[in-house]
């Protein structure tokens, strides 16, 4: 099949060839997506940049959405489909150590991803202490978040009040916000500088076309940094 970019998106790309071949693939194996590469592409340069400036990407949702949130956190933080080995600036400072040639060898360069919600000790005593409902998330942001993060808000409806919250929290501290919805976005997509919204009305196919469009973007990520695919 031959490979095919709307016009727009090539000057966001020209230095990064291989994420180039990944937002073709995509447009070209997702036509019901296309919608969606756009933003996508900008919601790479926000999340590289932001990781570029020492930020971290937070995560947030609810039910299935907190599970992608797990999800994409997990391709982040360790190797996805490319090798990402410590350099040897860095495997020899862990050779001065106990352990450290071991670690050396296994361990992998990962990207800062934080998932919210995940702290039970926090989650219950903000709703024991705190009357305002649904303000879990945005605590833990307000505490934890910083000018350079990015916040990844996942939710179906596009109306989950404590994802809103959180992106309340995001602004105030002036965090880059995305959101991820359904075809109708909800509140959320109005409120979020990047909306993601796939073509999907029922929950089930929302999250399928979901998982999709985080996989590239994972996919994207990675490749910004590493080249050499695993075997």
């Amino acid at each position: 099949m031959t490979r095919k970019l709307p016009d727009e998106v090539g000057d966001y790309l020209q230095q990064h060839p291989d994420v180039v071949e990944i937002v073709a693939d995509f447009w070209n194996e997702n036509s019901a997506l296309r919608s969606l590469v756009l933003p996508l592409v900008r919601s790479y340069i926000a999340i590289t940049n932001c990781f570029d400036n020492g930020g971290r990407l937070f995560l947030c949702g609810n039910g299935g959405s907190f599970a992608d949130c797990l999800h994409i956190a997990g391709e982040m933080l360790k190797s996805y489909e490319r090798h990402r080995k410590l350099s040897t600036a860095d495997r020899e400072k862990f050779k001065q150590f106990q352990h450290g040639e071991k670690l050396a060898d296994a361990l992998e360069y990962g990207f800062p991803a934080i998932v919210l919600g995940l702290n039970h000790s926090l989650k219950s005593a903000v709703e024991n202490d705190i009357s305002e409902p649904y303000i879990g998330y945005a605590q833990e942001l307000f505490a934890l978040g910083k000018e350079d993060d990015v916040l990844l808000g996942i939710s179906t409806s596009g109306n989950a009040l404590n994802v809103q919250y959180a992106v309340t929290t995001a602004k105030v501290l002036g965090i880059r916000t995305i959101g991820m919805t359904g075809e109708n976005g909800g509140e959320l997509a109005k409120m979020v500088d990047i909306p993601l919204r796939v073509p999907a009305k029922l929950t089930n196919r929302i999250q399928e076309q979901h998982q999709i469009v985080y996989h590239t973007l994972c996919s994207m990520i990675e490749a910004h940094y590493f080249q050499e695919m695993k075997g």
